[in-house]
C-alpha cells in the first residue's frame, strides 16, 4: 500500500513529496534533497492503516 505526504526539506526549507510504502512496517532511511541535495531522514511509523512520517536533518 503506497501514500504520498509532502514535507519541507529541514535544511533549505524547499517542499518535496515522500512515496510511503505502508506495507514494510516502520521504516528509517535517508534520501538527499532534491534541491540541496543534503542529507534528509526519514522515520515512518506505521500499523499498515495509521501512519506517521517523521522528516528532519541528518545530524539532528
Amino acid at each position: 500500500m503506497l501514500e504520498t505526504d509532502g514535507y519541507n526539506c529541514p535544511y533549505c526549507g524547499k517542499p518535496g513529496e515522500a512515496l510511503l510504502d505502508l506495507s514494510g512496517g516502520d521504516q528509517s532511511y535517508i534520501e538527499d534533497c532534491a534541491v540541496c541535495c543534503r542529507p534528509i531522514l526519514f522515520e515512518l511509523r506505521t500499523d499498515g492503516a495509521e501512519w506517521t512520517l517523521d522528516v528532519r536533518r541528518e545530524d539532528d
